[in-house]
This record gives C-alpha cells, sequence and structure tokens, in this order.
C-alpha cells in the first residue's frame, strides 16, 4: 500500500502546496490569460498533474493513471450524462415546436430579460437545483434563456452566477448530509449554520444578477422585482433550513420566489423595457400581446417536458424508490487503485485505506429521469422514432468536446485527490492561524473549483475543516458550514461548470475561456464575503451560530 506524503517538497508545508498548485495555475493561465478552449486547458493540466504525482509525491504511475482513468468514468457517467440528458431535453422541446409558446408564455409573465432571468436562471434553476443538483440546473435554465434571445456567453454566466444561492442545499440536501456524515457533527446543527450564511447570498444575488446584467441604472429599474425575489427566497430558506431540515430548503424557497415574482408582475412592471447588450429583446411587445391571450392549455402543453422532468426528478429523489432504483446499481472496485493508497492524520482521523468503488447507478441517477423526461416528450410531441434518433445523435455529436472537457477534469480531480495534492493545499490554507475563518471559504471554494460539486468538497475537505477549528479553538460547525457555503463559490469557475454551461447554449470551445473570464472576478468576490461572514460569526457574534 503506497502512503500519501503531504509536504513531499524538503518536508514542508510552503514549497509542497507551490508544487500541488501548479496545475491549477496551468489551468488558469490557461483558461484566462492564454484562452484556450477548455478541453486543451484541461489536458493541459492533467498531464502536470499526473507528473506532480509521480516525480513530486512519488505516487506510482499505475495509481496514477488508474485514478485518472477512474475520475474520466466518473465525469462522464455522474456529470456527463446528466448534462446529455438535460440538453437532449431541451432539443427535444425545439424539435416539436414547443419552445416558441414557452418564449410566449415568458413574455406573458414579463417580457423584460432582467424579469426572465429572475424566473428561469434564479428561481427556477433554484427548484431544479434543489431537485437534482449535479449541473442540471445551469445546463437547463441556460438553454433556456438562448432560446429567449440572451446570447451564449450571457446565458452561462448568468446562470452560473444564480445558481451559488442554491447550490449548498442541492439534490435535496445532499452536500449537508454528506458534510454531517464526515464530519460526525450533527445533520440539523449543520443545516442551520449553513442556513445563517447562504440566505444572506441569496438575499443579493437577484439584485447582483441584475447589476451584472443592465448595470446600475436597469437594476434600480427592477429594484422591486429583485427585492421580492431576494427576501422571499432567503427568508425561506432560513427557515426551513434551520426549522425543518436541509433537504427541502431549496424547493420550497424556489416554489416561494417563483410565487412572489409572479404576484407582484401582477400588480407591477418595469417602466422601461430593457434591450439585451446585443441590441435586441428577447421578446417584443407584440410577443407579450399574443402571449396573453394564449390558451392555458397550449401554455401548460409547451412546458409538459419540463413539467415532467420536475416530477421525475422528485420521484427519482423520494427514498421509497430510491431504494427500488438502487437495486439493480453495480458497484465495482476499480483495478490498482481501490485500498492501494492510504490516507494519514490531519487529513482523516486515523490512516485508513483510501476506497476506490465505481458505483454505476444507470437507473438511479438523476441524468436518467432527465433521459425519460426527453423520451416521453419526444413521444408525446408525436415526434416518432426516427426523428428522436436523429436530435438524439446532433446532440451526441455536438457535445463531444463539452464531455472530453469533463472527463479530463474528473480525471485531474481525482489524480490530485489520491495523490494528494489537494490534501497539501488544504493543509495549507488551514495553516493560515486566527483568520482561518476567513481562508475556510476558500478551502471549500478550492474543493468544488477542482471537483465540480459542493458534496465532494465537504467529503474531500470537511473533516479537515473540522480538525483545524478545533485546533484553533474556533466552533468546527462553523468551520464546516463555511466550507459549503464558500464551495458555492466555486461552482461558478468550476471548469465542469463552465463546460456544462457552454454546452448547454452552443457556445464555440474558442469562446469557454470568455466564460471563465466572466465569471472568477465574481468568484473571488462572493467567496471573499462568505470570509468575512465567517469572520464575524467567529469573533464578532458567536453565539449566532449552532454551538
Amino acid at each position: 500500500m503506497w502512503t500519501q506524503n503531504y509536504e513531499p517538497v524538503l518536508d514542508r508545508l510552503g514549497p509542497s502546496a507551490l508544487a500541488a498548485a501548479i496545475p491549477i495555475l496551468i489551468l488558469g493561465y490557461a483558461l484566462g490569460i492564454a484562452r484556450t478552449a477548455a478541453w486543451k486547458a484541461s489536458m493541459y493540466a492533467l498531464l502536470a498533474a499526473l507528473l506532480i504525482a509521480w516525480a513530486v509525491y512519488r505516487m506510482p504511475p499505475t495509481l496514477a493513471l488508474a485514478a485518472a482513468g477512474y475520475g474520466a468514468i466518473f465525469g462522464l457517467f455522474a456529470i456527463g450524462w446528466m448534462v446529455f440528458a438535460a440538453i437532449l431535453l431541451f432539443d427535444v422541446v425545439v424539435a416539436s415546436g414547443r419552445f416558441a409558446t414557452i418564449r410566449q408564455s415568458l413574455a406573458a409573465v414579463s417580457p423584460d430579460a432582467r424579469i426572465q432571468a429572475l424566473l428561469v436562471a434564479f428561481a427556477f434553476g433554484a427548484f431544479i437545483e434543489g431537485a437534482s443538483g449535479a449541473g442540471t440546473p445551469v445546463a437547463v435554465s441556460a438553454s433556456l434563456l438562448v432560446g429567449l434571445g440572451f446570447s451564449p456567453l450571457l446565458a452561462g454566466g448568468i446562470c452560473l452566477l444564480a445558481n451559488t444561492a442554491p447550490v449548498a442545499y442541492g439534490a435535496l440536501g445532499l452536500p449537508i448530509v454528506t458534510l454531517a456524515a464526515v464530519t460526525e457533527l450533527p445533520e440539523m446543527s449543520l443545516s442551520a449554520a449553513v442556513g445563517r450564511i447562504c440566505p444572506i447570498v441569496g438575499l443579493i444575488i437577484p439584485a447582483y444578477l441584475t447589476v451584472v446584467l443592465s448595470g446600475w441604472r436597469g437594476a434600480r429599474q427592477v429594484w422591486p422585482a429583485a427585492l421580492m425575489c431576494g427576501a422571499t427566497f432567503a427568508a425561506c430558506q432560513f427557515l426551513v433550513s434551520n426549522f425543518i431540515g436541509p433537504q427541502l430548503a431549496d424547493i420550497l424557497s424556489a416554489i416561494a420566489a417563483i410565487v412572489a415574482i409572479v404576484g407582484l408582475l401582477q400588480i407591477w412592471q418595469p417602466t422601461e423595457a430593457f434591450q439585451l447588450p446585443n441590441g435586441t429583446a428577447p421578446t417584443s411587445a407584440a410577443l407579450s400581446g399574443r402571449a396573453s391571450r394564449m390558451e392555458r392549455s397550449s401554455v401548460l402543453w409547451a412546458w409538459m417536458p419540463y413539467l415532467l422532468l420536475v416530477v421525475l426528478v422528485l420521484l427519482w429523489g423520494a427514498s421509497p424508490v430510491r431504494r427500488h432504483l438502487d437495486q439493480v446499481t453495480i458497484r465495482m472496485t476499480v483495478p490498482s487503485l481501490h485500498n492501494a493508497v492510504e490516507r494519514i492524520a490531519p487529513v482523516v482521523p486515523e490512516a485508513s485505506p483510501y476506497p476506490a468503488i465505481f458505483v454505476f447507478n444507470w437507473l438511479e441517477a438523476n441524468g436518467t429521469a432527465c433521459f425519460l423526461a426527453a423520451v416521453l416528450s419526444a413521444w408525446i410531441g408525436g415526434l416518432g422514432w426516427r426523428r428522436f434518433s436523429s436530435v438524439t445523435a446532433a446532440t451526441a455529436g455536438r457535445l463531444l468536446l463539452p464531455e472530453l472537457t469533463i472527463a479530463m477534469l474528473m480525471a485531474l480531480a481525482y489524480v490530485m485527490n489520491y495523490a494528494g495534492s489537494t490534501a497539501t493545499l488544504g493543509l495549507a490554507l488551514a495553516a493560515s492561524g486566527s483568520i482561518f475563518p476567513f481562508f475556510s471559504a476558500f478551502l471549500g471554494w478550492l474543493g468544488v473549483f477542482l471537483t465540480g460539486s459542493d458534496t465532494s468538497s465537504n467529503a474531500l475537505f470537511g473533516n479537515l475543516q473540522v480538525v483545524s477549528a478545533r485546533a484553533l479553538g474556533l466552533n468546527p460547525i462553523l468551520t464546516a458550514a463555511v466550507n459549503t457555503a464558500g464551495g458555492v463559490m466555486g461552482k461558478m469557475i468550476s471548469v465542469a461548470s463552465i463546460a456544462v454551461a457552454a454546452a448547454a447554449t452552443g457556445m464555440p470551445a474558442s469562446d469557454e475561456s470568455k466564460l471563465f473570464r466572466f465569471t472568477v472576478w465574481h468568484s473571488v468576490l462572493l467567496a471573499s464575503f462568505i470570509g468575512l461572514l465567517s469572520l464575524f460569526y467567529a469573533y464578532v457574534a458567536p453565539g449566532l451560530m449552532p454551538q
């Protein structure tokens, strides 16, 4: 068994952390400065990670390659399958002629792009996040916004920004449930702690979106909608997370926000129509007039694919159904890797083998629910199997490069995890002393940037947050919660998320670096805000956090 070493360079943490960061620096340079396509940037970073694992961490090449293969397969199925199914659903909607009616129905609520962004990217996206997670909300919402007239870059960027508010409670609270299991802290206490951080973000994100979309002047014109959306979502998320639990925090908050926006628009509309940056409105006033005369049955028929998606995803998430679906799940140990790596303290409480078990939950996966929604929508819409097959083939062809990107990014994350370089970076941040509460947000941020998942970040760094907090005399529930809340801000710059957004919007590979540059500073700013909140709870008002 090969044992991880978290200080392989001169037996010191600082130089080791610099070496561990090389693949990330290469990825950031390639995307943010060299403007390289995401799949090429991911390939360069993966090759660097393999080289660092072998030359610096002395990881046997067979283990490093096995970790890369494990990550690539996980990325293709767990994430790639969901992305393919979500975009296929949208393509089926377009091919069946339903999207024109969906456009008109949204225009009936408001022809204003800012309001549509709040409804589609924030509220509807939060509902899908709460029900399934795994990249689904960005894929679904971004494709809808492009259909409404948003540019691919703007649609992808807005949806990535909007997805910050609900991620901590995504997939029926899975990040919190995982955090509780890893840290052995009470699930309800963690839910409440996160529920005293993330609702503050949920309160400001709708206004933040409108500023990004239309500037300060444009945001002032729709402040009632942004305030109503944010306040309703935040209040509901706080109450549910603190008094009910993490499972329904997003779903109930999203429904409340949608109802609040639609209700407000019955008595108020923006006085000035907003034009998108390309000079065209997503829908015209004439289109809005036609939409107002549409029959409810035609609107319901047009939205049926997404209603099916919601029903199936909720059904897939129900415990009794999930238990039955899980009966056909195939669990396979990864050859040469399973229990062949030993993790040691302080990353884990005591030295233990690092398991590597690929869970092929082909029926239980949310991607399967989404694919079934696409199949049923094609059948109900009368596409026919030949046309549906043609649409499916076209979708698959369009997603080749994005799927390759996702596979290489997950390979990169798994190589760094199994080599121990991710733990080195985490330990370096945890060594920041009294300002650790601030950097604990960036520890979660780093975890999600690397893995693309708040759940995975909690599994990776949750225990390290607790160990560091206890060593410094801090509240471990706070730092564990901040790992989740800070991690949320890394979601928008995770290259896996960017690949999902680019695929959903039909963005050329050459433009993916623009999406990274669009979101990176927002990500750092919002993660810093979480860090400041963490300092406030740690030293100014510690009594406001569960103990």
